[in-house]
């Protein structure tokens, strides 16, 4: 009986967890399209606004820059 009440606790527990979400952006990439529809997306392959722009014309989608691209390259400490 307990094992079945603990059981129906963690099943209440996973059953109430929302969904995960993975991220979304590549980090290679300083420019993603994101494309709106039934199934959205965020297509980061643009190296510049312009090239994501010119080819988003006649679609439901908007450039944004990526939030997840680093904009400084890490410093390397000189090796003592």
């Amino acid at each position: 009986m307990r094992s079945a009440r603990l059981a129906l606790a963690v099943t209440a527990l996973l059953l109430a967890g929302g969904t995960a979400r993975a991220q979304t952006y590549d980090p290679n990439f300083p420019v993603c399209m994101q494309i709106y529809g039934p199934v959205g997306y965020f297509d980061c392959r643009y190296g510049t606004l312009e090239q994501c722009r010119y080819l988003a014309v006649g679609r439901s989608a908007t450039c944004v820059v990526n939030p997840h691209f680093p904009t400084k390259k890490p410093t390397r400490r000189p090796a003592n």
